[in-house]
């Protein structure tokens, strides 16, 4: 009888020490929307982030994308994982700007001044840490832990864009920060602002004579059936923050937080070259659908309007943005 007691109660021993251990092993589903088709480089970001996370944390924390602005546009998201009620999101840096205005250095125009050097300057450990230093002094209930890129962003409309004389007077829809506000009025343009998912409609009534964007993001959303010309004008970047809610966060173990932090750092470094191979194969697709891609944009023009408008706008939005402009001027 005493046998039978102590194995049974060893047994009842061991069930709690598994209970507990898939306890401790609890999977985790946590909700990463954004606002862009999966097909995107949002959709690669994604992928990186989850696949990376679920190697480190061995299952135990999930990624669950929402694509497509399933849980709203990126300044509504912004705000839902401001308040805790979404884990993870990736905003625009125009967007990020909604609630940190020195984010807008990031979309300043010509800071990057080709394509090799946007994927050398975001995959850069020293421009990412000061990106997130910027959002830590600025932002309260939310952080950021990675930054990537979409590539360049051009002009698409009914008509070429060959130089800066052909924006004169037009209306171009712009992303609502002081440095769209300053620069595209500074080309002659008139601006104005809107939802992203009401372009399409505005391109196709005449609200707007001219969007801009990065090429897949043109392709994946369709808009080159209202805008059939998107000429190459490679203004600025399409960069992007990946944001995690500060009440995930601090409810993480620090081994946990380091796995969140190690998938980020792996968006960092892969992201932006995958991103830009992406962007060449929309261009061929365009093309193949008949889409007119003007290559021979003369941007001499507008760098010479938007390059003394650099240090200004950088100055004004304040000393992060002043570090973060001269950390991407010195990469070469």
């Amino acid at each position: 009888m005493a046998s039978w007691s102590r194995a049974f109660g060893a047994a009842v021993a061991v069930s709690f020490l598994v209970v507990a251990s898939a306890a401790a092993q609890e999977v985790k589903h946590y909700r990463f929307a954004y606002d862009q088709p999966k097909t995107t480089g949002y959709g690669i970001l994604g992928d990186i982030f989850a696949d990376k996370l679920k190697e480190l944390s061995k299952g135990t924390m999930l990624i669950d994308q929402y694509p497509g602005a399933q849980l709203g546009q990126e300044p509504q998201v912004l705000q839902l994982v401001k308040n805790g009620d979404v884990e993870f999101c990736i905003s625009s840096s125009a967007n990020a700007a909604t609630l940190s205005p020195q984010a807008g250095v990031m979309s300043m125009h010509f800071l990057f001044r080709s394509e090799a050097h946007l994927v050398k300057a975001i995959a850069d450990p020293e421009v990412a840490k000061a990106v997130k230093a910027m959002i830590a002094d600025t932002v309260q209930g939310a952080r950021v832990i990675a930054v990537a890129t979409l590539g360049l962003r051009s002009m698409y409309s009914k008509r070429e864009i060959k130089n800066i004389a052909d924006v004169k007077g037009l209306k171009v829809r712009v992303q609502a920060t002081p440095t769209e506000d300053t620069t595209f009025p500074a080309y002659g343009a008139q601006i104005v602002h809107m939802p992203f998912g009401s372009v399409y409609t505005s391109l196709q009534t005449g609200v707007v004579d001219v969007a801009e964007n990065g090429v897949n993001v043109y392709l994946a959303n369709k808009h080159y059936e209202v805008a059939p010309v998107l000429s190459m004008t490679e203004h600025e970047a399409n960069n992007s923050l990946v944001w995690i809610s500060d009440k995930l966060w601090n409810s993480l173990t620090a081994e946990q937080q380091g796995w969140v932090q190690a998938a980020a750092d792996e968006v960092n470094k892969t992201q932006p070259a995958k991103a830009l191979e992406l962007e060449h194969q929309s261009q061929d697709k365009l093309r193949s659908i008949g889409v007119k891609v003007v290559t021979d944009v003369d941007k001499s023009g507008f760098i010479a309007v938007a390059d003394p408008l650099l240090d200004k706008l950088a100055k004004d939005l304040g000393p992060h943005a002043e570090k973060i402009k001269n950390l991407v001027r010195s990469i070469n």
